[in-house]
């Protein structure tokens, strides 16, 4: 999961909390997958011509869903004795990081959704994570 050289140095420091974003996230990219599946299911009851275009919009439907679900499983925030990372992507890896000892701030946002569900934004120095799953506990290990 990790690059060599990031689990070296992640085994010089002790993780904390390695956790994915929260479910949320998915709710946008699900809705659209299950509107263009909709439409090609309809699409198939009709004659011909129209008959064609119902399992390529299923097709990309699906494969909206399933990327948007990959992209959620690649995309971890790590908090370490040291730092805080928040690493994405699969093929283009990119990881952006802030030294705790280097943090003068720690915010939390959360909307009322947010709360009712258990998710928000935290707000470490230049690094700024949405939907992160219970975001008052997070920013208790940063602050």
């Amino acid at each position: 999961m990790w690059p060599a050289n990031g689990v070296q140095a992640m085994a010089r420091e002790r993780i904390r909390v390695d956790l994915r974003r929260h479910g949320v996230v998915l709710l946008k990219p699900f809705v659209r997958s299950f509107v263009l599946a909709g439409a090609g299911a309809f699409l198939l009851a009709l004659p011909w011509p129209a008959l064609l275009l119902g399992p390529l919009l299923t097709g990309l439907g699906a494969t909206l869903a399933l990327a948007a679900v990959w992209r959620w499983d690649r995309t971890r925030l790590v908090v370490t004795t040291d730092k805080v990372v928040l690493v994405q992507g699969v093929l283009r890896r990119r990881t952006a990081g802030v030294r705790l000892e280097r943090l003068q701030a720690v915010e939390v946002e959360q909307s009322l959704l947010g709360r009712v569900l258990g998710y928000g934004t935290v707000v470490a120095g230049a690094l700024r994570v949405d939907y992160v799953p219970e975001p008052r506990e997070v920013a208790e290990l940063l602050g």
